[in-house]
């Protein structure tokens, strides 16, 4: 993929569906009694994989164009796959899918594609095993291929030593079948969508600090989970491509509709006050227990930064199109506290200060994050996006506002997660 730079960016975008929020509809839908409808579902490559997984334990699935119907059977409705359950790229599939096979009543391996089998999973075996649950890593490197032997559970208190949606997310779902309560406590407070999903569902949570606890079974008298209708906001880690886009390039102005601005994920839009940028929230509203807005961005003049602590699980994946924002600030942003970038689907941290050090950057990688002085003009050059999404949408982002033409390797890696992106891109700096 070859790309050219723009003079602006202009227009309405409506970003699809939050991924984190289809994945777990299919998976609590599954699992609920009744029929749950997820509109604006996210039709990437990694929600089709935890469909495909739920469809092959017996879970009836019907997608049709964006709005998807889960027949729930349960707690215990679930059958045994015919075979491997394959998990593609997704690492919210492996991890969270394994606190709902752990108690089931048979045995399943788990696999991915080559990225999946190097990202580490040794975090929810540990919680998991403390449990009871009988789950191993087969090739013992603690990555998957994940082998699963289904045993009753009993709940924990997990203090787990990194702040991760994922890992929470895997004790509480093998917590609903637990028996006694299971708690998590992290150092900061990750995301939250397992937790108001749950609530959603009908199962017995509640979170007081960075504390989340689940009493098994759920609903009411400990029925069960009980399917509903899900509105799936558009994935904020989409909106940023176009967000960043609209504030580097002159005489840009982007409305990005139908946001998802949970406080747990919504950090970027603290970064981006700090920065200096002009971004406003218009027509919020909350529907299926998350908060919605509207984003109008218009090209601002930006500012280095300090981007450390809480915020950072709030805006894990949104940080490195920030780092490249950072380029076009003045003064020094620097980013700490992120060492989480390097077990996402490729090491961000290093991706980024390579790829954008072949652009012309000032910038330079730390232990946790990296440091970028802003003010120097990038150039064009050849990406290699290391086959992962976010890093290729970043650079296409980069690429508009960067001087001669950049070339970005396994640029079709954003089906992923945004199948139209560079459609939606060209559309915008046409308008």
């Amino acid at each position: 993929m070859k790309l050219k730079p723009a003079a602006h960016i202009r227009g309405e975008v409506t970003v699809p569906g939050d991924k984190s929020i289809s994945h777990r509809g299919i998976m609590l839908g599954s699992i609920a009694s009744g029929k749950t409808e997820i509109q604006n579902f996210l039709e990437g490559a990694d929600c089709l994989s935890t469909i495909s997984c739920f469809r092959r334990m017996g879970i009836e699935i019907e997608n049709k164009g964006g709005t998807v119907t889960v027949q729930g059977r349960g707690l215990h409705g679930l059958s045994a796959p015919d075979g491997i359950l394959d998990c593609g790229n997704s690492g919210t599939t492996t991890r969270l899918i394994s606190g709902i096979l752990a108690p089931q009543p048979f045995s399943v391996t788990l696999t991915g594609d080559a990225s999946i089998q190097k990202r580490p999973m040794k975090r929810i075996i540990d919680p998991l095993s403390q449990m009871g649950a009988d789950i191993k890593s087969l090739h013992g490197n603690g990555c998957a291929p994940l082998e699963i032997h289904g045993r009753p559970l009993h709940g924990i208190h997990y203090n787990s030593p990194v702040a991760s949606a994922q890992v929470k997310s895997a004790v509480l779902l093998a917590g609903l079948y637990a028996e006694g309560p299971t708690m998590v406590t992290e150092p900061q407070k990750s995301r939250d969508h397992t937790e108001r999903m749950l609530k959603f569902f009908g199962a017995d949570i509640r979170s007081e600090g960075n504390t989340v606890t689940v009493t098994p079974g759920g609903g009411l008298a400990g029925g069960g989970l009980t399917g509903g209708r899900i509105l799936v906001p558009g994935d904020i880690s989409s909106a940023v491509y176009f967000l960043a886009a609209a504030l580097i390039l002159p005489n840009s102005e982007v409305l990005i509709k139908n946001v998802g601005i949970n406080p747990t994920r919504a950090g970027l839009l603290k970064v981006c006050q700090d920065m200096g940028a002009d971004v406003t929230l218009l027509n919020r509203s909350e529907d299926s227990a998350e908060p919605t807005a509207d984003l109008l961005v218009r090209s601002s003049s930006l500012k280095g930064t300090v981007i450390e602590g809480p915020v950072i699980p709030a805006m894990i994946d949104e940080l490195p199109t920030v780092a490249m924002m950072a380029c076009f600030a003045e003064g020094t942003t620097v980013i700490r506290d992120a060492a989480e970038l390097k077990v996402k689907e490729s090491n961000r941290i290093a991706i980024m200060v390579e790829n954008l050090s072949a652009m012309g950057a000032d910038i330079e990688e730390t232990g946790d994050g990296m440091i970028i002085r802003g003010g120097r003009p990038l150039h064009g050059a050849v990406v290699d996006s290391r086959k992962d999404h976010r890093i290729a949408m970043t650079f296409a982002a980069a690429a508009l506002a960067a001087e001669g033409e950049t070339e970005i390797k396994d640029a079709d890696c954003v089906d992923i997660s945004y199948p139209e992106f560079y459609r939606e891109l060209e559309r915008l700096t046409k308008e």
